[in-house]
């Protein structure tokens, strides 16, 4: 008579009561917030259905997803809330929709983070209209400064022609003027090394150039053909090795340095110093001049004689 009375009484009872009943009734009393946390549904909608105010929950799939798991949580029947409320709300059984735990969990965070950003949107206006004067002070201040640099800070286009023809200047001062080669040039090679190259390597027949830093690392070996040209890196303790020492012309600052080697030889540990290339060429001038003073004693004593 009494599992009777207790049927009969569970059927007049709504859903929300039911949760309700078993959450404060009985030997286990527990708090809404701590099954909200459990749960992960905000306490608002757990309220809700425990007030049957089924529409404070967005969709009607959320509400029987919460219901069944709220039910679970209390140690009711899952299925005989949801069949309480869909009475309720007059639905059909075959309308339910399934939802997952992720679909619940992912919807109340989508909810609670709606909800504080709206909050911090209201606090951010609130702080705004409590301080508008220093605001406005503030937003004057910038644009007044951007006024200011765009009228006092921008490049007239004087200055921005001068500052186009500064690069072109500087590489035609850097730029070192080309000797007179002795036949055409037909391929350039080291051109990075061309603006500041003193010395200058150009085959006049077929011949292997190599050439290696102090350190002894090659950093070019080609054999060139004739009229190709070579820019020698303008850096200290460079060495060259020639394949046809007779075959290359060399010029240093533009003035042609003797030759390094006689033709069909090969030379190697040839010093690129331009001092160095043009000590032969001094020599020769000195010996020169010796023989002309030499020459110029001999025939001042002969007609001394006579």
């Amino acid at each position: 008579m009494n599992e009777e009375k207790t049927n009969d009484m569970t059927t007049e009872l709504t859903a929300g009561e039911i949760l309700r009943n078993a959450r404060t009734m009985g030997r286990r009393k527990r708090e809404i917030s701590t099954i909200a946390k459990q749960l992960c549904i905000s306490e608002e909608f757990l309220e809700a259905l425990e007030n049957g105010d089924y529409k404070k929950i967005p969709e009607i799939v959320y509400v029987l997803g919460f219901a069944r798991n709220y039910a679970m949580e209390l140690g009711l029947n899952p299925d005989e809330i949801v069949n309480k409320i869909k009475s309720e709300l007059g639905i059909e059984p075959e309308c339910e929709t399934t939802i997952t735990n992720e679909d619940l969990e992912e919807r109340n965070r989508s909810s609670e983070y709606k909800a504080k950003l709206q909050e911090w949107f209201q606090s951010a206006v609130q702080y705004v209209r409590k301080h508008w004067l220093w605001f406005s002070i503030g937003t004057g201040i910038v644009v007044l400064a951007i006024l200011l640099v765009l009228i006092f800070g921008g490049s007239t286009p004087e200055s921005t022609e001068s500052v186009a023809t500064t690069p072109a200047q500087e590489q035609k001062v850097e730029t070192v003027e080309e000797p007179t080669y002795n036949i055409p040039v037909r391929e350039r090679f080291g051109k990075e090394n061309m603006a500041k190259a003193k010395v200058i390597i150009q085959a006049i027949e077929d011949s292997y150039v190599g050439i290696e830093n102090a350190k002894g690392v090659a950093i070019f070996g080609k054999t060139l053909v004739a009229g190709d040209v070579f820019y020698v890196p303008n850096t200290t303790g460079l060495k060259a090795k020639f394949g046809n020492a007779g075959a290359v012309d060399i010029w240093v600052n533009g003035e042609l340095a003797p030759k390094v080697g006689a033709n069909k030889t090969s030379k190697k540990d040839v010093s690129l110093n331009p001092e160095s290339l043009m000590k032969k060429a001094q020599k020769k001038d000195a010996a020169t001049a010796n023989s002309d003073e030499t020459a110029t004693k001999k025939s001042t004593e002969t007609v001394t004689k006579k």
